[in-house]
């Protein structure tokens, strides 16, 4: 099963998949509103706005698993994106990325090891993992690894289309 099969819903509920975004790059974020992380929503859709017209996309995927950080409604979330950070990527409905009740998504993401060859669970928000343009998980950022670290956009760049 390619992960462009599973099925997702936007942030108001809309069915969607990854096959709208099929042959772009793909930066898929576990994301919080209430998080020390949070101000990476700012390098994220710096990215966005560098690279979207060049077949990329950052896919925000809400999450409260990690002590409740993502507390709101999508509305909420939603307003609170465009409103602080000026968000135009598009964002998933809240997500379990651990645990029994794991996305069938990060079922599938988690199995990507890291730059230090450890796969397994999320560890905490913002957590990246990039998609080729094909679809395959290629790479795995840990949490603190800021969106416009060295290392991310030399994985973005080189998976960008032609």
């Amino acid at each position: 099963m390619s992960l462009y099969d599973i099925p997702l819903r936007t942030l108001s509920g809309e069915p969607t998949s990854l096959a709208e975004h099929k042959g772009k790059a793909v930066l898929v974020v576990n994301v919080a509103s209430k998080c020390g992380l949070t101000p990476q929503y700012a390098g994220l859709e710096r990215l966005q706005q560098q690279y979207g017209e060049r077949g990329f996309t950052v896919l925000g995927v809400p999450c409260n698993q990690f002590l409740g950080q993502e507390p709101g409604t999508g509305e909420e979330i939603q307003t609170f994106c465009s409103t602080t950070y000026g968000v135009t990527f598009p964002l998933l409905e809240k997500t379990d990325v651990n645990g029994e009740g794991r996305h069938p998504l990060y079922a599938e993401l988690t199995k990507l090891a890291d730059a230090e060859g450890e796969a397994g669970d999320v560890q905490w928000n913002f957590e990246k993992f990039l998609l080729s343009a094909d679809g395959e998980p290629i790479a795995r950022f840990r949490p603190r690894t800021e969106p416009e670290a060295a290392e991310v956009v030399a994985a973005i760049e080189a998976q960008l289309p032609a």
